[in-house]
């Protein structure tokens, strides 16, 4: 007798649910995802102990006909593609067929359904994996479906459930990514009988407010960008709000949340510049693509997406979160890179003539006015910004305001529309040099410096193959390599600016970012490190005494400078405290 043997239907759905139904979240995922791709306008959420006693999501979508619902617990039975063609342009959540008969194969699960217009709703349920007939049911409009006793028939699998707490936790976190998916659809969560979360039909600023909370929405600016195929939308907490983890990072791909390291490294190198190495950015951004340049079909939770096109994807995203987070202060972009301040001289670090020479105009006009004045009569917001861009007017007042006094050699404070702006000064000029190094070696070729002795590199074949395919892409970034062997490469010239790093661990770095992303990184992170240390040297240190003039030509120059809102380093150049602000410290109106 044969060792060969069909597997039973149940065991085999026992299986699909260890890699669909990994714990109660993920089964809130799947049902979610269906009542969106159901059109629901609404959808309910109640759990009982962390969804891992009871999981119910009512929706008022599209619904189920009576006869199609033994198939919805049916594995591999869906409405959503008919063929090849149809899976490799999903645009739906849900497209597999395999989550409903995963889930019910290890829970006490039931389904009721309504179709608009029919005179009754319809009923299915099945016990770990043993289906019922259909019954009538009562039921307003659209579907129900609960989920109990999840893993009751597998105790193995139920054992690895962590604590109620820790799975309400994941839960939670399921739902907060798909309400922040569809803010024009209500969301509301219950747990052991309590409102968690209630959500409105909103705009997205709205919705990332009430999910991420109002500094989120304070500090986030809009990101639009839109080429042939592609567009990408949504919002990027500016530097000020930063987190110690990654749980305020919301990426998604036509509407489907997703973890992809193309778009991840993207995000990372918008932010490398303005952020502080130990802390991690913000952002809710959705990439809209042709659905045919995207494969979805990688892993069963459909958390991964793979691009064919990945390296056009990742500058895509790239340049477009760089361009919104650089966004100077006063609106207005620089229209060219100016001198450089000299290396500094003895004990000081004055500010160069060339510096304030491009003011003079501003400074012709920067002191206040009657019409300046005026503007303090009303009060304004009472929210304390930090970092924030602000938005000025044509003809309005600067948006940092003008100078009042140097406090202790390191602050300058100056008054504007809002109250009081503290400007460090040193960690605001060294941003200033640190841009103007960038645009001025941006509008020149990188130089290239040729090797007195040419150096040997052992690498790999696949850095040998990118190599060869992409040595012209390596010439325009100032290296010379050939291929020597299978196994080696040699390289007679390398940038300029680099000259004194570890090259073959640079040249490394740089084949495989060329390989991962279609374009190196690698030398625009090394060269921007090299600048910042320039810029932070070259910058106008502390206990440097500066007159009015100068105070205000710093100011203009932040607000005429790109990413001005913080250093180098990451920490904010600029403390905005409102009128209101300063009420409270002196308990003002109480």
């Amino acid at each position: 007798m044969g060792r060969i043997h069909a597997l039973a239907d149940q065991l085999v759905n026992q299986i699909a649910a260890g890699e669909v139904v990994e714990r109660p979240a993920s089964v809130l995922k799947e049902l979610l995802e269906n009542s969106l791709d159901a059109g629901a306008r609404s959808v309910s959420v109640d759990l009982v102990a962390g969804g891992a006693r009871r999981i119910r999501v009512a929706d008022d979508g599209g619904g189920i006909e009576p006869e199609d619902l033994p198939l919805a617990l049916a594995r591999f039975a869906t409405s959503k593609i008919t063929s090849l063609e149809d899976l490799e342009r999903a645009a739906t959540l849900g497209f597999r067929g395999e989550a409903l008969a995963s889930i019910a194969s290890v829970s006490r699960f039931a389904l009721a359904s309504r179709r608009e217009g029919a005179r009754h709703a319809w009923r299915i349920g099945a016990d770990g994996g043993a289906v019922a007939p259909a019954e009538p049911a009562a039921l307003a409009s659209g579907t129900v479906v609960e989920v109990e006793e999840l893993y009751f028939n597998t105790p193995a699998r139920r054992k690895f459930l962590k604590s109620e707490a820790t799975e309400f936790g994941r839960c939670e976190e399921v739902f907060s990514r798909m309400a922040l998916s569809r803010p024009d659809v209500a969301f509301s969560l219950s747990h052991n009988g309590r409102r968690v979360a209630h959500y409105a039909p909103e705009a997205l600023d709205r919705r990332a407010a009430s999910v991420l909370g109002e500094e989120f929405s304070r500090s986030a600016v809009a990101v639009r960008s839109e080429s042939t195929s592609t567009r990408l939308t949504g919002l990027a907490a500016a530097p000020g709000f930063t987190r110690a983890s990654r749980d305020a990072q919301f990426f998604y791909v036509n509407g489907r949340f997703v973890r992809d390291k193309v778009a991840a490294h993207a995000l990372r190198e918008a932010y490398a510049d303005v952020l502080h190495h130990d802390r991690h950015p913000a952002y809710v951004l959705f990439l809209e693509v042709d659905p045919r340049l995207v494969d979805v079909n990688v892993h069963p939770a459909k958390t991964e997406v793979r691009f064919r096109e990945s390296g056009a994807v990742h500058q895509f995203v790239l340049h477009a979160v760089s361009r919104a987070l650089a966004a100077p202060i006063g609106g207005a972009k620089r229209s060219g890179a100016t001198a450089v301040p000299p290396a500094p001289s003895g004990a000081g670090y004055p500010i160069p003539a060339a510096f304030l020479g491009a003011q003079q105009a501003t400074l012709a006009v920067a002191q206040p006015s009657p019409r300046y004045e005026a503007l303090f009569a009303a009060a304004v917001s009472d929210a304390r910004s930090v970092t924030a861009i602000p938005e000025t007017a044509p003809g309005a007042p600067p948006a940092l305001g003008y100078a009042l006094a140097q406090l202790h050699g390191v602050f300058v404070l100056a008054q504007n529309d809002k109250g009081l702006v503290l400007v460090d000064m040193h960690a605001a000029h060294e941003r200033i040099v640190y841009e103007r190094l960038k645009g001025a070696l941006d509008a020149s070729s990188l130089a290239s410096q040729p090797l007195l002795v040419p150096i040997a590199v052992p690498a790999t074949p696949q850095e040998v193959e990118q190599a060869a395919e992409g040595a012209a892409a390596l010439e325009s970034l100032g290296y010379e390599v050939s291929v020597a062997g299978p196994k080696d490469l040699v390289v007679r010239a390398v940038p300029a600016m680099l000259a004194d790093l570890d090259t073959a661990a640079v040249l490394r770095a740089v084949l495989g970012d060329m390989r991962e992303f279609g374009a190196s990184r690698v030398l625009v992170e090394r060269r921007n490190e090299l600048l910042a240390t320039v810029a932070c040297h070259a910058a106008v240190r502390a206990n440097r005494s500066l007159t009015v003039p100068e105070m205000n030509a710093l100011l203009r120059e932040m607000e005429a400078t790109e990413r001005a809102g913080s250093c180098n380093h990451g920490r904010p150049t600029w403390v905005q405290f409102t009128l209101a602000d300063l009420d409270r410290l002196f308990l003002r109106g109480r």
